[in-house]
Order: structure tokens, then C-alpha cells, then sequence
């Protein structure tokens, strides 16, 4: 099985990239994933469910826990640890699907 880092080398790029808003079904924003240090490597994973699943729904979230490898089974063992994993595991066991808005820098 393919590292966290690993899966990261096949995403697109995201150094054009803000943020992403996550939306629940209201269109309130639920979280924000900024381009910072710490949170990088879970908004290439965010932008790239979007782009490909144009929501996160429960399709898009197991797709999503498999990018995150070796950090999901801790997420299932430790929650909280690893909010953005945790908002996967929510929507794959049944939680709303999220529309995400995405701001590029500059």
C-alpha cells in the first residue's frame, strides 16, 4: 500500500491554491482548509475529490481515506486527532455530502 506522502506526489498541484471552503447542504461553511504549512497535504486531497467527485459524498470520502493511508486507521483509533480525515469518516458512515468553494491565491 502507497504512503500518505506517496499519494501526494500523484495529486495535482496546489500552490495556486488559497483555500477551500467546506459547505454543508445549507451552504454554510462547515470547515476552511488553508495552503499553510500543516494542512497542505489535505487540501491537495480535498481539491482533488472535489475536482473529481465535484462533492464529497460518501464515494468521495472512501476515495479520500485511501489517500490518507497509514493516517486513516490512526484517525478510526484516536478521533479528533485528525480533523479532516475525521469529516471523511463522518460522511462515508452516512453523514451530509459537502459542496467545497475553492479560493486561489493572489
Amino acid at each position: 500500500m502507497a504512503s500518505f506522502a506517496d499519494n501526494l506526489k500523484t495529486l495535482p498541484s496546489i500552490e495556486n491554491l488559497a483555500s477551500i471552503s467546506l459547505r454543508g447542504p445549507d451552504g454554510v461553511e462547515v470547515a476552511r482548509i488553508e495552503n499553510r504549512a500543516g494542512s497542505q497535504g489535505s487540501l491537495a486531497v480535498y481539491a482533488h475529490l472535489l475536482a473529481e467527485f465535484g462533492v464529497i459524498d460518501s464515494q468521495a470520502a472512501q476515495a479520500g481515506l485511501s489517500l490518507y493511508a497509514e493516517h486513516t486507521p490512526d484517525a478510526r483509533q484516536n478521533p479528533g486527532k485528525h480533523p479532516n480525515i475525521d469529516r471523511l469518516l463522518a460522511i462515508e458512515a452516512g453523514g451530509c455530502a459537502l459542496s467545497g468553494v475553492v479560493t486561489p491565491k493572489g
